[in-house]
C-alpha cells in the first residue's frame, strides 16, 4: 500500500510531461491532453512547446498507461535491491576464488529461494533464463530433442503465445505429430478433448495457466492430474500467472514452468524455468557452453537480473492477496464503467473472475471502425491484443478460436491494471473510451441502421 501511494504522488507531481531534447520527463502515467489543444510556440523537439512527437503521433503529457499484460514498470523495492549488483558487488557468480564471485552466488541462490518459494518448488529445480520465450522454447524443443527416438506428439491449444506455437511449428518441421486443441467460447479448454488427445507416444502437454489476451484461467489442477495419470509431461506458460494468482506446482502437478520477470514487476531479460525434479524431467540443453543451471542453460547468470527477479517475487508473495483484491476492485469500475455507459459491448473471456485474472479486461466494441478505435485512443496506452502480434491489422488469432466475429476481433481493447493503476486512471480511461466510440458511431452508417431497429445480420450486401 505504501508503494501505491508513493508512485501516486509521484504521478501528481508529474502530470504536465515536458521535453528535454528527446527525452520525455514523467512519472508511471499522466493525464494527456490533446496536442490540438497544446499552446503553439517553439519547443526543444523542435515542434509546441511541451508536446511529445512520436511514430506520428502528438500528445501533450504522457499517456495513461494500462497495458499491464505487454509489461510491468519495475517496484522501487526490485530497484533498491538490484543496485549493489550493479556497482560495488560487481562479481561474476562463477568465479569461486575471490569475495566478489562469492557475495554474487549468493545473492543468486537467494533469488533462487525466493523464487522457489513463490511457487511451491525446490530451489533446485529453478534454471535462469533470459525470460518466458527462452523458457517455452527449451521446455518444448527440449523434452522432443531428449524423447526423439521414443515419442513424437506433443499437444497444446490454439490459443497458446506466439512463441509457444512457433515451436510446436518447428517440431513439426522435423516430424513431430503436434495437435492444437480448440476452446471453448469462454477460453476453456476441454478437459475430454485433451484426455482424448492423449496417445501412447505423446512427449508433452502444454496449456498457457493465464492467457495473455483475455485472462482467462485455465483448470491446472485437473490438466496436471490427467498428464500424470497418463505419463505425460505437464507444461505450462506461467507468465502471465506467477506472481499474480496462486500457483503450486506441486499441488498442480506442473512438470516445466515458464517464468518472467517483466511480468511481475521485475526487470526486462530475466525469466526461469521450473523443472521438475521428482519425478525428474528429462530435456535436452538448447545452448552449449560452460554448463551452468544444472547444464540446462549455459552462460553467465546476470546477477543484477537475477536479484531483481528474486525481488520481484518475493515482493508478489507478500503482497499477491492486496494485489489481487486492488485489480479485481479496478476490474469492475471499468468494467461497468464502460458497459453503463456504452450498448454493444462485448466481454471477450469469461465473465466468471474465478475463471479469468481480474487485472486482464478484454472487451470488442461492435459498429466502431477497428484501426479508426485503436488509433482514437492513444492518450491510453492500451492494446488491441497480444504485444508480440498487436502491430497487424489482422484480427487476433485468440479471438478467432473463441469464435469471435471478425468485425468485433478487429474492435477488441485489452486494458491492463496493476499494482500501481490507480482509480483516476481507471475514470479518465471510461471516460476517453465512452466518448471516443460514442464519436465514431455517430459517424458509422451501421450504427445507424442499428439505431433505427435494422437487422443487420437479414440484410443482403451487394458486391460491386
Amino acid at each position: 500500500m505504501l508503494q501505491r501511494v508513493a508512485c501516486q504522488l509521484l504521478q501528481a507531481s508529474r502530470l504536465a510531461a515536458p521535453t528535454m531534447g528527446n527525452q520525455v520527463i514523467r512519472g508511471l502515467s499522466a493525464v494527456p491532453q490533446p496536442a490540438e489543444d497544446a499552446d503553439s510556440g517553439p519547443s526543444t523537439s523542435g515542434g509546441r512547446s511541451g508536446v511529445i512527437e512520436k511514430k506520428g503521433i502528438a500528445l501533450r503529457g504522457v499517456p495513461l498507461y494500462l497495458d499491464m499484460q505487454a509489461t510491468t514498470p519495475m517496484d522501487p523495492r526490485v530497484i533498491d535491491a538490484m543496485l549493489p549488483y550493479m556497482t560495488e558487488q560487481f562479481g561474476n557468480p562463477h568465479s569461486r576464488t575471490h569475495l566478489y564471485g562469492w557475495e554474487s552466488e549468493e545473492a543468486v541462490e537467494d533469488a533462487r529461494k525466493q523464487i522457489a518459494g513463490l511457487i511451491g518448488a525446490d530451489p533446485k529445480e529453478i534454471i535462469f533464463t533470459s525470460g518466458a520465450t527462452e523458457s517455452n522454447n527449451t521446455a518444448i524443443k527440449g523434452v522432443a530433442g531428449y524423447f526423439k527416438d521414443k515419442k513424437k506428439h506433443v499437444i497444446t491449444t490454439q490459443t497458446e503465445h506466439k512463441c509457444v506455437l512457433d515451436s510446436c511449428r518447428w517440431l513439426q518441421q522435423r516430424g513431430w505429430d503436434v495437435t492444437y486443441l480448440p476452446v471453448r467460447p469462454d477460453g476453456l479448454l476441454d478437459l475430454a478433448q485433451l484426455e482424448a488427445a492423449i496417445r501412447p507416444d505423446t512427449a508433452l502437454v502444454s496449456v498457457m495457466a493465464v492467457n495473455n489476451e483475455i485472462g482467462v484461467v485455465q483448470p491446472m489442477d485437473e490438466i496436471g492430474e490427467l498428464c500424470r495419470k497418463r505419463g505425460v509431461y505437464f507444461h505450462t506458460d506461467g507468465a502471465q500467472a506467477v506472481g499474480k494468482i496462486p500457483v503450486d506446482v506441486n499441488k498442480s502437478k506442473i512438470d516445466l514452468m515458464s517464468i518472467s520477470g517483466h511480468k511481475i514487476y521485475g526487470p526486462k531479460g530475466i525469466g526461469a524455468l521450473y523443472v521438475r525434479r521428482r519425478p525428474r524431467v528429462r530435456l535436452e540443453a538448447l545452448m552449449s557452453g560452460g554448463g551452468q543451471e544444472r547444464g540446462l542453460r549455459s552462460g553467465t547468470v546476470p546477477t543484477p537480473l537475477v536479484v531483481g527477479l528474486g525481488a520481484a517475487c518475493a515482493v508478489a508473495a507478500r503482497e499477491m492477496e492486496s494485489d489481487l483484491a486492488h485489480v479485481r476492485r479496478l476490474e469492475e469500475r471499468l468494467r461497468t464503467g464502460i458497459t453503463s455507459r456504452l450498448q454493444g459491448v462485448h466481454l471477450n473471456g469469461p465473465a466468471d473472475l474465478a475463471r479469468r485474472y481480474p487485472g486482464n479486461l478484454n472487451l470488442s466494441f461492435a459498429y466502431v471502425e477497428g484501426e479508426s478505435l485503436i488509433m482514437g485512443l492513444k492518450e491510453i496506452a492500451v492494446s488491441s491484443g497480444s504485444a508480440c502480434t498487436s502491430a497487424s491489422l489482422e484480427p487476433s488469432y485468440v479471438l478467432r478460436a473463441l469464435g469471435v466475429e471478425e468485425e468485433l476481433a478487429h474492435t477488441s481493447i485489452r486494458y491492463g491494471m496493476g499494482r500501481f493503476t490507480t482509480d483516476a486512471e481507471v475514470d479518465r480511461a471510461i471516460d476517453m473510451t465512452v466518448s471516443h466510440v460514442n464519436k465514431l458511431r455517430e459517424m458509422s452508417p451501421l450504427w445507424e441502421m442499428v439505431q433505427e431497429g435494422v437487422d443487420l445480420k437479414s440484410i443482403q450486401w451487394a458486391q460491386h
